[in-house]
């Protein structure tokens, strides 16, 4: 308080004095900015900045902009096509009660033009042996290891299936017919049938997939299991069967059903070392004739769990994902 009263009396005697020395010439300055921040100081003991009081242009305030972006060059969708060669063959094990004349080599190196991804529907899951079952679960058997029961019959494995490629952008149907109850020796012509009217209905079908699963006993009549491990997890094996033209009835194009089938078993083996099974050649059509394209597919067998086939389908999704653009 004391500092404060002596300067602020040390600023009248400067003011006084200054006022009596210069006259205009001092009153002008006890007037200018410069002194008024002197003054300021003796008063207060803190330093002012001047201000140019002759401005009359307001204070621009600067926004500060948004840096401006680049977007980056639009790129085209990568689609990953597979390229196979002549010895990825030599991997696969065909199986066959009849001798056969097939350059394995040259089909499965053979491009496969087709595009699975798009509004209409590219993928039939038909399912002759429809009631098929697993051993697990409760449900009630038409015959051992066959129901009528859609959450335990390969009516599952198919919805499932369906689901994770239409997932994967490919438009599915599946048929979801009995067509081995209650007829087990009409199941072929049945579904036969049924894929005849699809294919007329839906000309886009590109591939025709027949699910099944095997059937096997032991000595004493118990079910066997095959089963694949991978990854830490249990799965039931897949096999390729293709029918041909060698029991005599007309099947001309049964050869491009076996470049399919070879190569998405290479895709199935790389994915997953062990899941398919010998691809097995036979002497039927098992409406194959009907379009080029077709398959079909044992999963797993009677012994195994529904669990084990659900794993088995993932694999088998994701090996058809990966040729839904075709091949090199």
């Amino acid at each position: 308080m004391e500092q404060k009263v002596l300067r602020f009396s040390t600023v009248v005697i400067v003011v006084a004095l200054i006022l009596r020395l210069l006259g205009n010439a001092g009153l002008d300055f006890v007037l200018s900015p410069q002194a008024a921040s002197w003054m300021f100081f003796l008063q207060t003991g803190r330093l002012s900045k001047p201000v140019n009081i002759e401005s009359t242009e307001p204070t621009k305030v600067t926004t500060p902009t948004a840096p401006q972006i680049t977007p980056a060059p639009s790129q085209p969708v990568s689609v990953s096509v597979p390229t196979f060669s002549p010895d990825d063959a030599k991997a696969i094990t065909v199986s066959s009660g009849f001798s056969y004349q097939a350059d394995l080599p040259a089909l499965l190196t053979k491009p496969l033009s087709w595009e699975l991804t798009g509004d209409e529907p590219s993928v039939l899951i038909i399912h002759s042996h429809t009631t098929e079952s697993y051993n697990s679960g409760d449900y009630a058997e038409t015959s051992p290891y066959h129901t009528l029961d859609a959450n335990h019959n390969m009516l599952s494995i198919g919805s499932f299936l369906a689901d994770l490629l239409e997932k994967g952008g490919i438009s599915v149907i599946h048929d979801t017919a009995v067509h081995d109850n209650p007829s087990y020796d009409l199941s072929y012509t049945n579904s036969r049938r049924s894929v005849q009217e699809y294919l007329k209905r839906y000309p886009s079908i590109r591939l025709v997939l027949d699910l099944h699963r095997d059937s096997y006993e032991d000595a004493a009549g118990n079910q066997v299991a095959h089963t694949v491990f991978s990854q830490g997890e249990t799965l039931a094996p897949l096999m390729f069967v293709v029918g041909t033209d060698y029991g005599g009835l007309t099947h001309p194009q049964w050869q491009e059903n076996l470049s399919l089938a070879l190569k998405l078993q290479t895709q199935l083996e790389s994915f997953c070392p062990g899941i398919c099974r010998n691809l097995n050649l036979r002497t039927q059509r098992f409406n194959q004739d009907l379009s080029v394209g077709s398959l079909l597919i044992e999963v797993g067998a009677s012994g195994n769990t529904h669990a084990q086939a659900l794993k088995a389908a993932e694999v088998l999704a994701k090996g058809i994902l990966s040729l839904a653009h075709g091949s090199k």
